[in-house]
């Protein structure tokens, strides 16, 4: 073997192993020898070598694919969301919601303090439960209810993997997929395994074949699915609850980001039958990144795994914010504010598609911050030229979790907040980037002629 593994003993094999690593003559994504042929190589028994592997996995270092092998794991970043740092260009690839449909906080800040909240106290505070609990009842049977309150979405679904799972377990993931999910899954140490969305949202052939990989969990968007704003119709619900009702015990997570803006209904994947589950609203889009406040609703087993992690007197959300975001969603101004956000994200983005339309390149708006533009070549291609001509845009590939032509073939961009004329602009440079990279574009009355 090439490979300079030393050791007898478990531990002196993993070491071994991390030190090629470390020194990078191991990269992410090579393979390790097989068990069988490394228990030879040293002259160690098999198990030995089992457990060696099993150390490495549980740190995170290599990740185990059964008859595919042992590789080395991919530490690498995902792309995150927000403003690119140091960036003279226009940014259009934020995801970010429009700050001046943000309510403005400062007249509930002056009279919600109250009395001090000491350890050992419960960490929900009772009137934001009653409203949460109002708040999720709409959508799911009252007697299913455990709260938790939890420092966002992203700290939800990473709670909720982590009370249930262990390093190289499968969760399977949209495909394309939100950016801060690969994240959580890869920091994690999980496997993801990904399921393509289409127009209806999550496939249900996908959904099959993840199960069939042995899935322990699943992260699912209900509705303006980021980055393709897709949202589950009635019928594809159905049909994947179907599917799942013979695996009650896989985990559920819905994250419903977009709630209280969103312009579809809530449809679920979660059964009446079905014992894991957790579904998940944030108000960060509604009220603010800032506000780090996410309501979890889920199973009793669920919510009492969960709220092991969440320790009063270590990491429970402070009750100052607790109490800021129900004077908010409590003030009738403020949620006339929050709907007139919703049209106005859905009109912005429908006026952005009709430009692109009329140009002679079609798009049409999903549901929530972000536009998902199709292309006739590759977007990495375009988004090259936008550059070149003041702009930052999102090349679908960056959202992509398996080889994905189409991904690969769309922009992701966040358009909501420019002016008119900013926004023609953009729709004509992306149009000349087109054609610069390759296409010819011909502006018909039903779309566009690619020659």
């Amino acid at each position: 073997m090439t490979l300079q593994i030393t050791g007898r003993s478990a531990a002196d094999i993993a070491a071994s192993v991390r030190a090629l690593i470390e020194r990078g003559a191991l990269l992410p994504g090579d393979p390790l020898p097989p068990v069988r042929g490394l228990a030879d190589d040293l002259g160690v028994n098999r198990n030995t070598a089992v457990a060696a592997y099993r150390q490495l996995t549980t740190a995170g270092l290599v990740i185990t694919r059964g008859r595919a092998g042992t590789r080395v794991a991919d530490r690498s970043t995902v792309p995150q969301e927000g403003f690119a740092a140091d960036s003279v260009l226009r940014d259009v690839a934020t995801g970010n919601p429009d700050p001046d449909r943000i309510p403005d906080p400062s007249g509930a800040l002056a009279g919600m303090a109250g009395r001090p909240v000491l350890y050992g106290e419960p960490v929900i505070d009772p009137d934001l439960e009653d409203w949460a609990r109002n708040w999720m009842a709409a959508d799911l049977a009252p007697s299913d209810l455990r709260l938790t309150i939890t420092s966002g979405a992203a700290d939800a679904v990473e709670r909720l993997l982590a009370q249930a799972l262990v390093r190289d377990d499968a969760v399977a993931l949209e495909d394309p997929c939100f950016l801060t999910s690969m994240h959580t899954v890869r920091v994690g140490g999980y496997r993801p395994v990904p399921v393509p969305v289409d127009e209806e949202g999550m496939t249900v052939d996908g959904l099959r074949a993840a199960l069939a990989q042995g899935v322990r969990a699943l992260v699912c968007t209900p509705r303006a699915q980021n980055p393709t704003g897709a949202s589950l119709s009635e019928a594809r619900a159905t049909e994947l609850r179907d599917v799942l009702r013979e695996h009650p015990y896989v985990l559920v997570i819905e994250d419903d980001h977009f709630s209280l803006l969103s312009r579809s209904p809530y449809r679920s994947l979660i059964g009446p039958g079905h014992r894991r589950w957790a579904l998940v609203r944030s108000v960060s889009k509604f009220l603010g990144p800032d506000m780090c406040l996410a309501v979890a609703a889920s199973d009793p087993a669920t919510a009492a795994r969960l709220a092991m992690r969440l320790t009063p007197g270590t990491t429970w959300v402070s009750h100052l914010l607790q109490r800021l975001t129900l004077a908010l969603v409590s003030d009738p101004a403020v949620m006339r504010g929050i709907g007139d956000a919703g049209a106005h994200y859905a009109e912005r983005n429908d006026a952005f598609a009709a430009r692109l339309t009329g140009l002679g390149l079609p798009a049409s708006a999903g549901d929530g911050l972000n536009l998902w533009v199709p292309l006739p070549v590759p977007a990495r291609d375009v988004s090259e030229q936008l550059m070149r001509r003041g702009w930052l845009v999102r090349a679908g590939d960056e959202f992509a979790l398996a080889d994905a032509p189409a991904a690969s073939r769309r922009l992701r961009l966040t358009v909501h907040d420019l002016a008119d004329d900013d926004a023609e602009r953009l729709a004509t440079d992306i149009v000349a980037a087109v054609r610069a990279a390759g296409a010819r574009l011909v502006p018909v009355e039903d779309g566009m002629i690619e020659g």
